[in-house]
């Protein structure tokens, strides 16, 4: 089992336990683990897909909600049949799981994980693999053809999730360095926000990119959707735990703080820069706190969340302010600006804020922030750049396969909602 500090772990332990002799799980763990599953998945659906069509104009809404829901169906049923043994199963040379665990083999009543039934391990599992899809929709709203979305979304489950994941969390060669990640700061945040921006750059921008761009129709609809995402974001780094205990209980509580100050730093930064603050800009810094908490969530204390958290609305506001200004990509909803940046700057950031000081468990025996530094930044680099060259290479096929990435002009123009799905989100 895991070895404790406090409440926390020893950070380079891989929070994961290992699978166990059949007996009877942990009825408190399994229920907390069944409710952490809920909780995940109301991330993607309704929040993720209400956060992200409020962003966008009227003639798109429902495009939006309807990707949301495909990708969300897709990547369920491409866990249950492949990604799952991908990631989980037994590894081959540390690079990607076997085949054993194919549609859930194996994964029957009397597999036990730790404390808690492997089918509600898999099954919360399956949620972080459907938020770290859906993540990438952020990316080409308004203007990709709908069979694209399919193919790079699945194509991106097995190619670069799955064999991430297995790398970080499930005793892949990343997990024998000692990476720290708790609830996927690198597997889904870092992963899906290169992705993103990669793809983003090969997809091209919106009409009128950058400086006629269509505000967002519906910020109280964004806002909503952020606070969805801010619940259900308790399942995903609170159940990462895989118990209900008082690691579970302290990734909730860094959590929330680093959410909380990351959208005031949010805030007053625009209201310095520009005199007022924006709903949109508040509601987008919670999530950036959100996504930079993921990785550190279970080897940090409050203090250190809070600190976690201003430094992740100050960096994810320059870096969106970056990719849209300076580096001229419409990486239109800030996915590699808040998730990428975001969840790269907590998986860093670590390795000082563990410290007893700030309220954390501490490195652990003989290790040292410099040394913890390193192997961070060594994960941070290798997931990027996995993700660049697979995703750059899923692209590329799904654009010849399709005929072609984007919509033509005219459906652009006219909205995605009727041109791709035939209805309206609103009778305008």
């Amino acid at each position: 089992m895991l070895r404790r500090f406090g409440f926390g772990l020893a950070l380079g332990v891989c929070p994961l336990p290992a699978l166990a002799d059949a007996g009877a799980p942990n009825a408190g763990d399994t229920a907390w683990m069944i409710a952490a599953s809920a909780l995940a998945l109301l991330m993607t659906l309704p929040g993720l897909a209400m956060f992200y069509a409020g962003q966008v104009r009227a003639q798109a809404v429902l495009s939006v909600v309807m990707q949301c829901l495909a990708v969300a169906c897709l990547s369920s049923v491409l866990w249950l049949a492949v990604g799952y043994s991908l990631a989980f199963g037994d590894s081959v040379g540390g690079i990607v799981g076997g085949l054993g665990k194919l549609f859930f083999a194996g994964v029957g009543p009397d597999a036990v994980r730790g404390t808690i039934p492997e089918i509600v391990f898999a099954v919360f599992q399956m949620t972080f693999a459907v938020v770290a899809a859906a993540l990438m929709i952020g990316a080409w709203v308004e203007r990709v053809r709908f069979p694209v979305v399919l193919i790079v979304s699945g194509a991106w489950l097995l190619l670069v999730y799955a064999p991430v994941c297995h790398w970080v969390r499930g005793g892949g060669w990343l997990a024998s360095l000692g990476i720290a990640d708790f609830a996927g700061g690198l597997t889904v945040h870092v992963s899906a926000g290169v992705s993103a921006l990669t793809i983003a750059r090969l997809l091209g921008g919106r009409r009128g990119f950058p400086d006629h761009v269509h505000p967002p129709h519906s910020p109280g609809m964004t806002a909503v959707g952020a606070a969805l995402l801010w619940v259900g974001w308790f399942g995903f780094n609170g159940g990462s735990a895989l118990a209900a205990d008082a690691t579970a209980g302290m990734a909730v509580a860094a959590t929330h703080i680093a959410a909380a100050a990351a959208a005031m730093t949010w805030a007053a930064i625009e209201w310095i820069r520009f005199g007022k603050a924006s709903l949109v800009g508040a509601v987008t810094g919670v999530v950036a706190g959100l996504a930079a908490v993921t990785p550190a969530s279970g080897f940090i204390g409050p203090a250190g969340a809070l600190v976690l958290g201003a430094a992740a609305g100050a960096v994810c506001f320059a870096a969106t302010e970056a990719v849209r200004r300076s580096w001229k990509i419409d990486d239109s909803l800030g996915v590699f600006a808040v998730h990428g940046v975001g969840g790269a700057a907590g998986a860093l950031l670590v390795a000082v804020l563990a410290s007893g000081a700030l309220g954390g468990p501490g490195l652990g025996e003989g290790v040292s922030a410099g040394g913890r530094i390193g192997v961070q930044a060594a994960g941070v680099l290798a997931v990027a750049a996995w993700a660049v060259v697979a995703t750059f290479a899923i692209v590329k096929v799904a654009g010849a396969l399709t005929g072609g990435l984007r919509v033509d002009e005219e459906d652009e123009l006219v909205g995605l909602d009727l041109a791709a799905h035939g209805e309206r989100g609103y009778d305008l």
